[in-house]
């Protein structure tokens, strides 16, 4: 039997600033969402940042991005709680404990974030995200090794994501497999990616728009090519 089900849909609780209120492999997080775990930016910290990706691309001779969704961020709890007697904990390092370091991202009940999964291709990376702990921010990289098919934790009565309603010849749940790629060299925690966020509505940047933002309570969220390039070069720098 697959490892328990680890990333939430339906209405699950926020990050929340205390640390018993915790969520695995999240899916909605509630309306205090992870906002309230990120502290003020640090003034002018974001617009710099961004100036300096700009310079690094326009250096390597980097092409405008296209406004598609092409890389993921997937939310997951590191820190254990109890759903229906089940622990639902799932961090980076249970994720790379895993035989060849894959795992299946079940437990999605969110029809917004079900599509996103089966909007996925084969080879696209996604930001492991860790969710509604003490610090939420995103932890590593991993890829999509094989594309959506039917979540079976939808059936099975003991899981804490078992749905009554769905049947086997039309499964309302689907799934992916992802793999470790590796970490990322820093963390990035969710305060530093608002603040270039809040730089980026003002001034206009890549973040403006991104969906961590708006839809907070989305356990599985779509990144653009030049969000998931400039989040990702964020590791270079020294945190603030």
């Amino acid at each position: 039997m697959p490892w328990p089900s680890r990333k939430r849909d339906k209405g699950a609780v926020a990050d929340k600033k205390e640390p018993d209120a915790k969520i695995a492999k999240t899916e909605e997080t509630s309306d205090k969402e992870e906002e309230e775990k990120s502290s003020k930016p640090p003034a002018g910290s974001s617009k710099s940042g961004w100036k300096n990706w700009k310079k690094k691309e326009s250096e390597s001779g980097g092409e405008e991005s296209k406004i598609t969704y092409c890389h993921w961020l997937l939310k997951s709890e590191p820190e254990s709680r109890l759903e229906k007697g089940v622990d639902v904990k799932f961090s980076v390092d249970d994720l790379k404990a895993q035989p060849n370091q894959t795992t299946c991202w079940d437990g999605v009940r969110n029809y917004q974030a079900r599509n996103f999964l089966r909007s996925m291709k084969l080879g696209q990376q996604a930001f492991f995200y860790h969710s509604n702990c003490k610090e939420p921010g995103i932890v590593a990289l991993v890829k999509i090794v094989k594309e959506a098919y039917p979540d079976h934790t939808q059936f099975d009565q003991k899981d804490p994501h078992y749905d009554s309603t769905s049947r086997k010849e039309n499964p309302k749940w689907s799934m992916v497999d992802v793999q470790f790629v590796r970490m990322t060299k820093r963390f990035i925690p969710l305060s530093e990616i608002k603040a270039h966020h809040l730089a980026h509505k003002a001034d206009g940047g890549p973040l403006k728009d991104m969906m961590l933002f708006s839809r907070q309570r989305l356990s599985i969220q779509p990144l653009t090519q030049e969000e998931f390039d400039f989040v990702l070069s964020l590791e270079e720098e020294k945190p603030h």
